[in-house]
């Protein structure tokens, strides 16, 4: 088969490891500087794949369960309120929107007490915090179809040593009646409906009812309107759809996952990119290896090139030489780091558990491939591995036939 000359020469030259002790010495530098790049992609692709899978993980279990965006109702009007909860479901950034209220207030019981963030919903469809998919025990329908029915986590059943069907008392602090002893919080029996269990921060924190029975236990009049809490396809998108929503929005006091999530998210974005930028060094000290191995291969072979010059070989053509046995360098190492790093990512817990490292039991390490930044990777390793031949290429281009061979 065909090849160009340049093409031929350098494959050679990166292929040979017979010779003098030299030459066998430039090939050792040559296996590590490929062995290097291969185990820093190696480590490149995993990490990125389980920071990847962390940061999936988190946005599933901790944004898929709570509002995106959350409307406040202020002085708005109930109509107002449902015309915006119109407009927004239009939006091609929102999945679902719901109207809802929210009050503080203590559950207690005969064992104990606990205060919540007790959430008023309307929506059959339970999709504010996804409850309708987590609940264990009893029945969402329940909660909101019938008055003065209460929704709480499996930690809070046992904490408050009640179960499904008992009943506990839902103390509003910040509702109240004035009575001849006194102001006294607005209280009520609960009845418990439905148990949830998302095993994340939510289930210490929040309790569930019907729409209705919370306006009545918070003595709210019936022209005050609910909030409404917007959810969005893509959460990370929030910048594009508040730009999108601007003029729906106006007038509207709202916010957003970051104030109360955003910070979490932050620093897993900043460890990511300083533990690749880390791991980057890894391949940037094999590719300084094809740096130096090369310049000692054109110092090597200068006679060699001298004759090949004197044949007919331009000096770009000899660039191009050298050019091809760095990227052959670069590319071996970048193929086998992928490979490698691939094959680790999806082996890594079974992994961790025979050299005995594997996490708490049912735990594993959560990975997710993102295939466009793991091409760009690749890409930028044989992109850096190109940059290191350029040097070495350059030298050999301006090797002087007639002086080198003048004493051969």
């Amino acid at each position: 088969m065909f090849q160009p000359v340049s093409l031929f020469i350098g494959l050679r030259y990166s292929r040979s490891s017979k010779g003098n002790a030299f030459i066998s010495f430039i090939s050792f530098i040559s296996f590590f500087s490929i062995a290097g790049i291969a185990i820093g992609l190696m480590a490149l692709f995993t990490v990125s794949s389980v920071m990847n899978g962390f940061e999936h993980s988190l946005k599933t279990n901790m944004l898929g369960l709570i509002p995106h965006i959350e409307v406040k109702s202020d002085q708005h009007t109930p109509e107002q309120i449902t015309s915006l909860k119109a407009d927004l479901t239009k939006s091609s950034y929102v999945k679902h929107v719901n109207l809802y209220r929210q009050g503080e207030a203590i559950l207690q019981t005969n064992k104990d007490l606990h205060g919540v963030l007790l959430q008023g919903l309307y929506d059959n469809n339970g999709a504010l915090y996804k409850v309708t998919e987590k609940i264990v025990q009893g029945n969402w329908q329940t909660v909101l179809n019938s008055n003065y029915n209460i929704a709480i986590s499996r930690y809070l059943s046992r904490k408050l040593g009640v179960g499904l069907g008992d009943k506990l008392r839902v103390i509003m602090p910040n509702a109240s009646t004035y009575t001849p002893l006194g102001r006294v919080p607005s209280q009520r029996l609960f009845k418990v409906a439905a148990i949830y269990e998302t095993g994340s921060e939510i289930d210490m924190a929040l309790a569930f009812t019907s729409g209705p029975s919370l306006q009545r236990v918070l003595k709210l009049n019936k022209n005050v309107a609910p909030n409404l809490s917007v959810s969005l396809f893509e959460p990370f998108e929030l910048d594009e759809f508040t730009d999108a929503s601007q003029l729906i929005l106006k007038g509207y006091n709202y916010s957003d996952w970051r104030s109360s999530q955003g910070t979490l998210f932050a620093a897993v974005a900043m460890e990511k990119r300083i533990m690749s930028m880390l791991l980057a060094l890894i391949v940037l000290v094999a590719v300084f290896n094809i740096v130096s191995a090369l310049t000692m291969m054109v110092s090597e072979k200068q006679g060699e090139v001298a004759i090949l010059q004197t044949l007919g070989l331009t000096p770009s053509q000899v660039q191009k030489v050298f050019m091809v046995q760095g990227l052959y360098n670069g590319v071996i190492g970048t193929l086998i780091g992928a490979f490698f790093g691939v094959l680790l990512s999806l082996y890594i817990n079974e992994l961790l558990e025979l050299v005995g490292l594997s996490l708490l039991a049912g735990i594993e390490l959560p990975v997710k491939f993102d295939v466009l930044s793991l091409v760009i990777i690749a890409f930028a390793s044989i992109a850096m591995s190109f940059l290191a031949t350029l040097y070495p290429a350059r030298k050999a281009a301006k090797v002087k036939p007639a002086e080198v061979l003048r004493y051969e």
